[in-house]
């Protein structure tokens, strides 16, 4: 797991899209970069929900990006069935994964990185609670 003050890694990912993404293409933005087990599992879907849910105050603070190992497809039916507004980020090599400190067996970790808008990492959410999550960042987001 990567610590506090250090310089996020930056990587390039597949969106459910099929778009590109670059974490220094968010460079000046704040970043919640969340790290989950499965698409459209119990736990991965009360988080994932719980962020659409507070996705109006958070847009307005930060960009919400979510990553696991599960395919483009997958992210897709994933966002739409659950009307989700923001990026998933497939990984299936686990290679972003692995760099952050979120790769577990058989799934990844379910751990957060609130990346500043300089690109350092100033919280870090080891053990997320699905439920609570969104409120959490929320508190740690500067207004």
């Amino acid at each position: 797991m990567l610590n506090v003050g250090e310089l996020a890694p930056d990587f390039s990912l597949t969106d459910q899209n099929g778009d590109l993404h670059q974490l220094n293409d968010y460079q000046g933005k704040w970043v919640l970069l969340y790290f989950y087990p499965k698409d459209d599992t119990p736990g991965c879907t009360v988080e994932a929900c719980a962020l659409r849910d507070n996705y109006d105050k958070l847009e307005k603070l930060a960009v919400v990006l979510g990553v696991s190992a599960d395919s483009i497809d997958s992210h897709k039916k994933f966002v739409e069935k659950y009307h989700l507004p923001f990026t998933l980020l497939a990984d299936p090599p686990k290679k972003v994964i692995e760099k952050y400190g979120a790769k577990g067996t058989p799934f990844n970790k379910r751990i957060s990185y609130l990346i500043n808008p300089q690109g350092v990492i100033t919280k870090v959410y080891p053990k997320v609670d699905p439920s609570q999550h969104a409120g959490e960042i929320l508190k740690d987001l500067p207004v």
